[in-house]
């Protein structure tokens, strides 16, 4: 009743926040640019102009990664080490189905969404497994995209200790997303539970 309630209310809420975030940062923007004589126009042309060599710079190191994790994920090692891992992050309430996850989500964001896509169409939106994805896929970096394509567009060829913190913080972002829904959100998951007994 009352828990609903305040669901629906936060919902509202953020729902019309969301619905207006945009255009409010639009008019800051704009109108600090006045208040500061900023030639807006020309600042933008500039910034776009910059933009699109920075694209064209990128494409190289692009290729390279999409080719990389198009091979990690043909090569099948995605589900071998799912299989293996199994067993140890089951005594962590972590579903089989996330493993993938948190394999490809370092290497690919579109990949890592379309293999939440298919938690969520499978499992549907009210079961434990989608959320947890859900939650990881948001609290989690492509750490390797990010070495790969931006590093290379300004030169940088030494990684070790940019890939040693980000391959952190993606641990750390997918302790957190775990440690969240074992603790708040675990009840969307009895609804299934209960359905399938």
């Amino acid at each position: 009743g009352s828990e609903m309630c305040i669901r629906d209310r936060f919902q509202d809420i953020m729902n019309a926040a969301s619905l207006w975030m945009l255009p409010a940062i639009l008019i800051i923007i704009l109108t600090t640019g006045l208040i500061k004589k900023v030639p807006i126009y020309e600042v933008f042309t500039e910034g776009a102009k910059e933009g699109f060599k920075v694209s064209v710079s990128i494409i190289p190191y692009l290729v390279a990664i999409i080719v990389g994790i198009s091979m990690f994920r043909a090569s099948g090692i995605i589900e071998m080490t799912g299989n293996i891992l199994s067993p140890f992050l089951a005594h962590f309430n972590i579903p089989a189905d996330i493993i993938p996850v948190m394999i490809v989500r370092s290497l690919s964001g579109s990949a890592a969404l379309g293999i939440f896509s298919d938690i969520a169409h499978t499992l549907g939106p009210e079961n434990y497994a989608t959320t947890l994805a859900a939650v990881m896929v948001g609290s989690s970096e492509t750490t390797f995209y990010i070495l790969a394509v931006y590093f290379g567009a300004v030169g940088i060829s030494k990684l070790r200790y940019a890939l040693l913190v980000g391959l952190l913080a993606d641990l750390v972002g997918i302790i957190a997303a775990v440690t969240v829904c074992n603790l708040s959100l675990i009840h969307i998951s009895e609804p299934t539970r209960q359905a399938e007994i």
